[in-house]
């Protein structure tokens, strides 16, 4: 029969655990707080996926050893081998494939989309028809946010965002319904298009990734079985292990996608994605995104010869900017360090102020979806008075007679836009807001173009899409964060290269990429893969020392005020994320001063009933098999035994009639297949069951269903011991056994919520001081900010 044991009595202590005094910094919304502080010794939670508040539960990338696996092992042939080992190379094939194609249509409708209505504006305005062009370019705004805002809000709530915080949470080892289901994906490519092109300060780079992973996910589970788009031949995985590494890749392949960068976005997948990583999942990943490239690359050739659209001048995959020279000084260094400085301290500010603005937004979005299309709209409407008023501040500037391109630009790209300006004259914010974020970015980044720009401007230019960029992030839209910190540090760097002026060799060409690189390396913290990105976007190789420079300085000074900007939004979205690092307290703590009960565990041989009700009253996804006596001669760890498995049992009714070990007739009921995870689901629920009262007396011998060797922890290792051990290894439980024999074999599980700070920090809230420090800067009364 199943025992009930609480782990405050095994430890000899009885009294409830005092209430911890939350952190500012991990407050999360208050119905987040309330299902986590309930929920904190189970396997499953809740999250803000996307736009929706979702159940969240972990996954297990451990290989459950039973019986059946070990017998499907030993009939493996060699021809099983290589045909195990060719579909993952043939799934990263189509994977590379598919998002390379994805990722071409994106740009090509967007610089479209978009186009047509810059096109349609400015002719208006040469017409002088100034009232009609703004209702022109408000409507078609108002009209593509609406479409994104309708379709993610009814269709696809888990598509709204850039979908990064929901893939790097999944690659930790948490999972969400519905994050890579064909409506997402779909949602997430016509919501991110539709978005973009309403002129919204947002980029579709982490879109991207997420469509990616998306791609990735839906091949591994051979379609999708909702829709009825499935493959049988490609239903071969039959683990989380292996459908990790596939979205693995298909993270990598987006980021190539968005920037036509194979080496960036396979370096991305490794620095900021992936929590597990080997060699052989990098050699798949780095063909997954070669492919991606020979697909790009081939497409553009056909659109450099007119035959797509509007598309084939702008667009961020099309970047070869800057000098091809690049001839620097010592005396450039300085202000290289100072724009590096400064810009990881507006970065930090940034991060800061886009975690705020999110946590209220999340506030919003979990009220009625009318509250969120409603934000949506708001802020488009607020963004077009902003793009189509503001250019009327900037002076007109008389067009330069060395120009390469015509002055007043005609048609869709250009750096010189009449708008209201007479003829001979362009006006040079005008050039900036009405294009694209891709064009604006090129705009910035180009060489010879130290004179095009006013100061002025450039600072108004900055100052907008530092807040813009902050205030669009978060409404019920695919929406990305990477193009629009780098349009907002391309504009500080333009910026402070303009205040040196003939005090550096350096173009404002440059300073603008150096600035983007600062506010990346501040804002997403990331070093190697940023600079590789920013290299092969360029085509620039030697801005590499510079920009080495640059991203570590500004990563460095950032981190002294906050966190990575996708940490950040994991923590307000409630995602249980697994840190690379332990916190100084867990060092001074054991296993057994976390584990909360009770525990329930099962005899080797139990009966129907007891499994039953477990099951349907509590929500724990394993359990502890333990044999006494007189199956053993005392109290044994038997193994562990899956939720999902004990209900294939109950569905197949493998029942003894009496309580003896199952026969050689009992194994032939089932497969290795029947054991497998088949998809991204959730699988059989034991309310689906049927089961007569007889039924219920009988028995069921879980030995052969049980992971024999599941792994274990003595009761007194340190809790930043197991916690490596937990997170290196990808587990989902983590049994803890006692040091001292004679008493019973587990005396609880870990999982991983109890490693939570939330958690810890409630069961001891004294160690609350031995957590890392960020630098505060405190300000005097009376001007303290938020």
């Amino acid at each position: 029969m199943s025992v009930l044991i609480s782990p405050a009595l095994l430890n000899g202590s009885s009294a409830p655990a005092p209430e911890m005094e939350e952190d500012e910094e991990s407050l999360t919304h208050p119905l987040l707080n309330s299902l986590s502080r309930s929920t904190s010794n189970n396997t499953s939670q809740v999250a803000i996926v996307g736009s929706s508040v979702s159940p969240i539960e972990s996954l297990d990338y451990e290989i459950m050893e039973n019986d059946y696996f070990k017998q499907d092992w030993r009939r493996g042939e060699k021809i099983q081998i290589l045909q195990y080992v060719s579909m993952k190379w043939m799934m990263c094939f189509f994977i590379g494939l598919l998002v390379g194609l994805v990722g071409f249509c994106n740009n090509l409708a967007v610089e479209n989309i978009a186009g047509m209505k810059f096109v349609v504006t400015s002719d208006l305005m040469r017409a002088r028809r100034y009232t009609t062009a703004f209702l022109v370019f408000a409507s078609s705004n108002f009209g593509l946010t609406l479409f994104a805002g309708l379709i993610t809000a009814f269709i696809a709530p888990e598509a709204a965002g850039s979908g990064i915080p929901e893939v790097k949470a999944y690659l930790n080892g948490v999972d969400a319904p519905a994050i890579f289901s064909l409506r997402t994906l779909f949602v997430k490519i016509v919501g991110s298009i539709s978005a973009v092109s309403g002129s919204l300060v947002i980029g579709k780079a982490g879109p991207m990734v997420h469509t990616g992973a998306c791609i990735a996910a839906l091949i591994g589970q051979g379609g999708s079985q909702k829709y009825g788009l499935t493959w049988k031949w490609l239903k071969y995985f039959k683990n989380d292990r292996d459908r990790r590494d596939l979205v693995t890749c298909g993270s990598a392949a987006g980021m190539a996608a968005a920037f036509r960068a194979p080496v960036g976005g396979l370096l991305f997948a490794l620095e900021e994605m992936a929590s597990w990583w080997r060699s052989a999942l990098l050699w798949r990943a780095f063909f997954t995104t070669a492919v991606v490239a020979i697909v790009l690359r081939a497409l553009i050739d056909v659109c450099l010869s007119g035959k797509c659209g509007l598309f084939g001048k702008g667009g961020l995959i099309m970047f070869d900017v800057t000098s091809a020279n690049v001839a620097y000084q010592i005396w450039d260094v300085p202000p290289v360090l100072l724009l590096a400085v400064i810009g990881g301290i507006w970065a930090s500010l940034y991060n800061f102020l886009q975690d705020r603005v999110l946590r209220i937004y999340n506030r919003i979005n979990e009220r009625r979806a009318a509250y969120k299309i409603v934000l949506a709209l708001t802020v488009s409407i607020f963004t077009s008075c902003l793009l189509f008023g503001l250019p009327w501040l900037a002076p007109c500037r008389p067009c330069p007679s060395d120009t390469s391109e015509p002055c007043p630009t005609i048609g869709r790209n250009g750096n010189y836009k009449k708008f209201q300006c007479p003829p001979g004259h362009y006006n040079d914010l005008a050039s900036l807001f009405f294009n694209t974020n891709d064009d604006a970015i090129k705009n910035l980044f180009s060489k010879n173009t130290d004179a095009e720009f006013h100061p002025f401007s450039m600072l108004i230019f900055f100052i907008t899409c530092f807040f813009l960029s902050i205030f669009s992030y978060g409404i019920v839209a695919p929406a990305g964060l990477f193009v629009p910190v780098i349009v907002t540090g391309a504009a500080y760097g333009r910026f402070i290269g303009m205040m040196f002026g003939s005090h550096s060799t350096l173009n404002h060409g440059l300073f603008a990429v150096l600035g983007s690189a600062s506010f990346l390396g501040g804002s997403m913290r990331m070093t190697v893969s940023l600079c590789v990105i920013i290299l092969e976007l360029t085509n620039n190789l030697l801005l590499l020392p510079l920009m080495m420079l640059v991203l570590l300085i500004s990563k460095t000074v950032a981190d002294a005020f906050n966190g990575n900007i996708y940490d950040l939004i994991m923590r307000a979205k409630g995602f249980p994320y697994l840190e690379r690092h332990a916190e100084p307290y867990l060092r001074q703590l054991s296993v057994s001063d976390v584990v909360t009960g009770p525990l329930q565990f099962f005899n080797g041989i139990e009966k129907v009933g007891n499994i039953v009700h477990v099951l349907k009253t509590t929500g724990h996804n394993g359990f502890p098999v333990v044999d006494e006596p007189p199956h053993s001669v005392a109290p044994v760890l038997f193994g562990l035994v899956l939720r999902a498995h004990l209900v294939t049992l109950l569905k197949k009714k493998a029942f003894l009639q009496n309580p003896v070990p199952a026969g050689v007739d009992t194994f032939a009921q089932f497969s290795a297949d029947d054991f497998a995870k088949k998809g991204l689901d959730h699988g059989d629920r034991v309310e689906d069951i049927q089961l007569a009262d007889e039924e219920m007396d009988m028995f069921i011998d879980l030995h052969p269903f049980c992971n024999t060797s599941p792994f274990t922890v003595v009761e007194t290792m340190s809790l930043a011991k197991a916690l490596m051990l937990f997170r290196e290894v990808g587990l989902r439980h983590l049994l803890v056994i006692p040091k001292v024999s004679g008493r019973i074999p587990v005396v609880g599980i870990i999982t991983r919520h109890d490693f939570m700070p939330e958690h810890v920090l409630s069961l001891h809230p004294s160690l609350a001081k031995s957590k890392w420090k960020r630098l505060r800067v405190k300000l005097p009364r009376g001007v303290k900010i938020i």
